[in-house]
């Protein structure tokens, strides 16, 4: 299956084994996996890992392979793009919105590509730092702009359902490339771009 559809090939060639293990989970944590409510859910889950985690299939830095030649060469902005991901430290997800700036230097991509861009970064273990620079660190290597800013919110459930439990929290990170480390004015349009 293609990334598009969410895949995980890894899962899907180990999903009888997974499932081995879903099903010990179940007894350890003192269920019966046998119980007709849970005779199915190994196989579920192992489903679900297919595309929670169909990152480890996908190579971002082709997802971005496909350009426009263009004239463009002020800001771009794709703002409000829904992520899903899981906690590498606890495997509980967390989810948000990614917003990705650039100023092209002669080709664009697709606007559906960094969309893309953000499910291949976040379907797989991760933590939000490494997210967001890894979108920011695969526009400027594949698309070499002038500039690159991403903005990465996030509600970690690992802090909400346990441990502090601090529910309605939100975790906000960025990461600054080329012309708008430099310039406070870009950067400033890019941040009140996103408020609109």
């Amino acid at each position: 299956m293609a990334f598009q559809e969410y895949s995980n090939e890894h899962v899907a060639k180990n999903r009888e084994e997974i499932e081995g293990h879903i099903r010990e989970i179940l007894r350890l944590i003192g269920e019966d996996p046998r119980r007709e409510g849970l005779l199915e859910t190994p196989a579920r889950v192992a489903r679900m890992y297919e595309e929670i985690f169909a990152g480890y299939s996908a190579n971002p830095h082709d997802i971005l392979g496909v350009t426009f030649d263009e004239d463009h060469e002020e800001l771009v902005i794709v703002k409000d793009i829904v992520y899903y991901s899981q906690c590498e430290h606890h495997m509980a997800p967390f989810f948000g919105k990614a917003h990705i700036g650039y100023i092209p230097s002669g080709k664009v991509a697709g606007l559906s590509k960094l969309a893309r861009l953000v499910d291949a970064v976040t379907r797989k273990l991760q933590v939000q730092e490494r997210i967001t620079s890894e979108i920011a660190d695969i526009m400027e290597e594949v698309l070499q702009p002038h500039g690159t800013m991403v903005v990465v919110e996030g509600e970690h459930m690992c802090m909400c359902s346990r441990g502090v439990r601090k529910s309605g929290s939100n975790t906000v990170t960025s990461a600054v490339r080329g012309e708008f480390r430099v310039n406070a004015a870009l950067r400033s349009e890019f941040l009140s771009l996103l408020k609109q």
